[in-house]
């Protein structure tokens, strides 16, 4: 019987190869996340990929974003960080399909993938395998990996230095491996401020002057005062203008360091009142 690579429809992971699904998804059943109100459902890439396609759209220059429509799963979008010294794919999506092969090809490939927490792990492997990728996890999300490969690498502590100066920087709250990217204005280009690229490890939010912070977000679960305070305490020694969220067009454009600070605090006050 052939064996396929399931993937989760409610948060969009792939699995390693089975013949029949698995029996159960342990991110949706974490209290972070929930099992469709339908009950446990799956798909494969190949499936996905007759219904669904991929949307490119440039969020800043040299930073594209790929999401799927219509939306599957989370639906959040990637972002391809086109860097002197080779691309970096932050975050990820289930589908791969050839057009989007093509498209980032054209851009110079994937040097490799880090990804902010296991809710966008998703087909990280595919993406991997066709660009011939490393893929950096936090070693703290281990246990959510629930398709291995060589090609994933794990960090521990704080920070990990990548390639023209990006920065990985272990955050916690949302995921104990929790992790958002520093991308310097050294490495940005002429006339360009640094940035941070944050998922929903920081999330940004409808008023834009704000971002929030949150243990799970669908089941509105609150981090406490201490996670938010590492938060706050682990990005300030890095300069950054902008942040680029999870989905399309989350982002903060202007001010962005001084919005997290008033952010927290504007969150500590409402959870001591």
């Amino acid at each position: 019987m052939d064996m396929e690579n399931f993937i989760c429809v409610q948060c969009g992971t792939q699995f390693s190869e089975t013949v029949e699904p698995p029996p159960n998804c342990p991110i949706c059943e974490d209290e972070r996340q929930f099992v469709r109100h339908e009950g446990q459902e799956w798909t494969t890439l190949k499936r996905l990929a007759t219904d669904h396609h991929n949307r490119l759209e440039e969020e800043a220059p040299r930073l594209l974003g790929i999401g799927t429509e219509p939306e599957f799963a989370i639906g959040q979008r990637a972002l391809l960080l086109q860097s002197a010294a080779g691309n970096l794919l932050w975050d990820c999506i289930s589908l791969l399909d050839d057009e989007t092969i093509a498209e980032v090809n054209a851009r110079g490939g994937i040097r490799a993938i880090a990804i902010s927490h296991p809710h966008f792990y998703s087909s990280m492997i595919e993406w991997a395998e066709h660009f011939d990728a490393q893929i950096f996890l936090h070693t703290a999300d281990r246990k959510w990996v629930m398709r291995k490969s060589p090609r994933i690498q794990f960090w521990e502590g704080t920070t990990f230095s990548l390639w023209d100066d990006l920065t990985l920087i272990n955050c916690g709250g949302h995921f104990e491996g929790g992790t958002v990217l520093h991308w310097p204005a050294t490495s940005r280009g002429c006339g360009s401020k640094g940035a941070l690229l944050t998922g929903d490890i920081i999330t940004v939010v409808q008023d834009r002057r704000y971002v929030s912070f949150m243990r799970s977000y669908p089941n509105l679960i609150p981090l406490g005062a201490a996670a938010i305070r590492r938060i706050v305490e682990r990005i300030e020694p890095f300069s950054f203008e902008q942040i680029y969220g999870g989905w399309w067009h989350a982002n903060v454009l202007s001010d962005a360091k001084a919005a997290v600070t008033r952010s927290a605090e504007r969150y500590l006050r409402a959870i001591s009142a």
